[in-house]
């Protein structure tokens, strides 16, 4: 079996499983605690909460702000998913460290936008499993939900209420 028969068996034999989130989804909620710091809520009861706040000179700078949030899920999915890759292709990985790097630009109203995403993986791999690993680079950015959704672009509807 190739490493990418068996990616794909490991990602259907998941939704099988009846862990995928397809059709499903989820909701998470926020309130407002002070200024423009946030308490995020998750839908699972065993999900801690987390903070959010903005940078100055807007923000108090207490907590990550939602673009950090948006790199730390897309370095997060990559490096799970090429884990996940991994494994599935037996090669032992002993661990990775990932680092993601954002570039801010400008469009053309001026508005202060995410340019790029850059993520660097750095898996630490058993010895004699670097072959079998490398067969994965084809493979597992195409199985990241979050940056393909990223690069795909997402359709976000908002509604705000009392004011529509």
């Amino acid at each position: 079996m190739t490493s990418e028969q068996a990616y794909a068996a490991g990602s259907s034999g998941a939704r099988a499983a009846g862990k995928s989130e397809e059709g499903r989804g989820f909701r998470i909620s926020m309130d407002s605690i002070q200024d423009y710091r946030f308490r995020v809520r998750f839908d699972k009861e065993q999900y801690a909460e987390l903070q959010m706040d903005e940078p100055p000179p807007v923000g108090g700078d207490s907590a990550p702000n939602a673009s950090r949030i948006l790199a730390a899920a897309v370095g997060n999915c990559l490096s799970a998913s090429l884990l996940f890759c991994a494994r599935k292709a037996r090669a032992g990985i002993e661990g990775l460290h990932t680092e993601v790097e954002v570039a801010f630009t400008r469009n053309e109203k001026g508005r202060l936008r995410i340019g790029k995403i850059g993520v660097t993986i750095d898996p630490r791999l058993s010895s004699g499993d670097k072959e079998k690993a490398r067969r994965c680079l084809e493979l597992f950015e195409d199985y990241c939900v979050v940056t393909r959704s990223v690069r795909d672009g997402i359709n976000v509807s908002v509604t705000v209420k009392d004011l529509t």
